[in-house]
């Protein structure tokens, strides 16, 4: 935001080569032909354009501030050296223009992203499965078949894919600060588990993107300043396994119809807990889900989540749970989910991430 209004506020001052142009003498430290006038005008528009699409977050707004930039180093070049302090802001815009421009990119972070995203689509020809019927929920334990009457599954179709977007705030500590974030993340819940996380945060005033891949039972996580400096990497047995657990948390929080037909076993706990026992190709996960008297879901716990180094290599086996806020409906009928992501170690428990998702798409 800050910096779009810096290049909004750049594209204004190239008003004043249009006003040298046509007043004479307006501006005596700019000496600007009369011909020259319309095109700063029109490079003031261009930049104003693409300042506001960059304030906005406007995907594309990069196509307009690379025309906006070769035209205001053109111009500055003409009214050299009076407009030489004009390649400041033109550098600052460069480097967004770059940045936003790789984020586009198929190599990139978010390229990377929807590439994977495109790939769980499903083939041409593919009939959905008719809509959930009281016996499939019936087949559950009773806590989890109450519970899904009481969220409407029954009479709605089977879920495969579920893409959700996310808001929210992180941080590795008790002692640091939190880092607001937004983010966007496409799940499957069959024997082979996808979980593509893309997250977006600010940290030191710098864009850093976050992006999580499960895919045929591997995990890797990777963080880019920029979406292009690594500062943190991870993969292997620990966060495969901690990735799982996260995908029996998503099916339960995000997506509890796709339940009947996950590879979950189950086992009651006693008369408000259940534990889930999710089975994939690669090896098993427990949670244990906690309901309230009214029958609802407000809590989903594992011990076989590990808690991450700070570079990301090594993790830690930790008791880790998602108490639940609220759950509800918005106007467009989507469900939103509130919720925080805890981590019980040796010291007081912490929480990590207060988060909100909110499901856009089953399919």
């Amino acid at each position: 935001m800050a910096l779009g209004c810096v290049v909004v506020a750049h594209g204004l001052v190239h008003l004043l080569g249009a006003v040298a142009a046509w007043a004479p003498g307006a501006v005596p430290a700019l000496g600007v032909p009369r011909a020259a006038g319309a095109a700063w005008l029109a490079v003031a528009a261009l930049t104003v354009v693409a300042g506001v699409g960059l304030a906005t977050g406007r995907a594309r707004w990069w196509r307009a501030g690379a025309l906006a930039l070769a035209g205001s180093v053109t111009l500055v070049a003409t009214a050299w050296p009076a407009a030489a302090a004009g390649l400041v802001p033109d550098a600052l815009l460069l480097l967004a223009v770059l940045h936003a421009w790789w984020c586009g990119h198929a190599a990139s972070p978010r390229g990377r992203y929807r590439s994977a995203v495109a790939a769980l689509a499903a083939p041409p020809g593919h009939h959905p499965a008719p809509p959930v019927s009281d016996a499939d929920v019936d087949a559950l334990p009773p806590l989890v078949a109450h519970w899904l009457r009481r969220t409407g599954v029954v009479g709605r179709p089977h879920v495969g894919v579920v893409r959700t977007t996310v808001t929210g705030r992180l941080r590795g500590g008790p002692d640091e600060p939190w880092m607001t974030f937004t983010g966007e993340q496409t799940n499957t819940f069959d024997a082979d588990p996808a979980r593509l996380f893309l997250l977006d945060a600010t940290r030191g005033g710098l864009p850093v993107d976050v992006l999580h891949v499960l895919r045929g039972g591997r995990a890797t996580m990777a963080a880019h300043v920029l979406g292009v400096v690594p500062v943190m990497r991870g993969a292997g047995p620990d966060l495969d396994r901690s990735e799982v657990v996260t995908v029996l948390d998503d099916l339960c929080l995000l997506a509890p119809a796709a339940l009947v037909d996950a590879p979950v076993t189950w086992r009651d706990v006693d008369a408000s807990r259940v534990r889930a026992t999710y089975r994939t190709a690669t090896g098993s996960v427990d949670a244990v889900l906690t309901f309230d008297a009214a029958g609802d879901l407000v809590d989903v716990a594992s011990d076989d989540r590990g808690r991450a180094s700070a570079d990301g290599r090594t993790s830690t086996p930790t008791h880790w749970s998602t108490p639940v806020d609220r759950v509800e409906l918005d106007a467009q009928g989507r469900r939103v989910v509130t919720g925080r992501a805890v981590w019980h170690g040796p010291e007081a428990p912490f929480t990590y991430a207060d988060m909100t998702f909110t499901v856009e798409r089953t399919a």
